[in-house]
């Protein structure tokens, strides 16, 4: 709610309801997630949650990485009896999620036990995308494992002439339980301050991020020229009739 870029952002309104309730919504519709829980340090979204039969989880309100704030929550949850096996963090600004996508993210957990987390990247379309700080842009290996992760255009085009495919890092990034825990208790490191993206810890402690491509698009909400955006592209969208009613 304290966003600088875009004041009391989860709560904007959509088409009648407030952005955080969108998110939720289309979650809940996934096959995989055996439930959704909104993590929040905000009475104002804890209260709307749980106004519309959702369930909502209040944490402290000092993390700077949402990483920290859902670990929080499971340890909640698991103190309340929930068995937790696989936490997916979707960010509450990500309005136009399609259901499939946290599908898709979460497959490759259960296909492969030796697994600890992927991440869900899509196709950047336009050069704006690319330049923009708030996108963070990934480049993986032949076998879909994460190289790296940075806000700036990557790979470089300075000295190829060649076109090269860039992607785009999702806001649907599955954990195993056990490694969102680990991954809370390793040092922060020196690129993931520098690129201010949370894989990067993962990849500089010597883990592995499992990539998967999706060829859903979505925006995430981090300006109000975003906000615009989202809304006109939402127009006619074919998940809103089931749960707008």
């Amino acid at each position: 709610m304290a966003s600088t870029r875009l004041a009391n952002k989860p709560m904007l309104d959509i088409f009648g309801k407030p952005m955080i309730e969108h998110v939720y919504h289309r979650a809940k519709l996934s096959n995989l997630a055996s439930d959704v829980i909104v993590a929040t340090c905000d009475e104002t979204i804890y209260e709307h949650v749980l106004g519309i039969g959702g369930k909502a989880v209040m944490t402290k309100d000092n993390y700077d990485r949402s990483t920290d704030r859902i670990k929080e929550c499971v340890e909640i949850l698991e103190r309340m009896g929930e068995d937790i096996d696989i936490v997916v963090n979707v960010g509450g600004d990500e309005p136009m999620i399609v259901p499939e996508m946290i599908d898709a993210a979460i497959q490759p957990l259960l296909e492969d036990t030796e697994l600890v987390t992927s991440n869900l990247v899509a196709v950047i379309g336009n050069e704006e995308e690319l330049k923009d700080s708030n996108v963070v842009k990934c480049v993986f290996d032949v076998h879909n494992y994460a190289m790296y992760f940075s806000r700036e255009p990557i790979p470089s085009s300075v000295k190829s002439s060649n076109e090269v495919t860039r992607y785009k890092q999702l806001s649907i990034i599955p954990f195993t339980r056990d490694f969102l825990f680990t991954y809370s208790g390793l040092l922060q490191t020196p690129c993931e301050k520098a690129e201010s993206v949370d894989m990067m810890r993962v990849l500089e402690h010597g883990y592995r991020v499992k990539i998967v491509v999706t060829e859903h698009q979505t925006f995430s909400v981090d300006t109000e020229e975003d906000y615009m955006l989202v809304k006109g592209l939402m127009k006619g969208d074919p998940f809103l009739p089931e749960y707008a009613r």
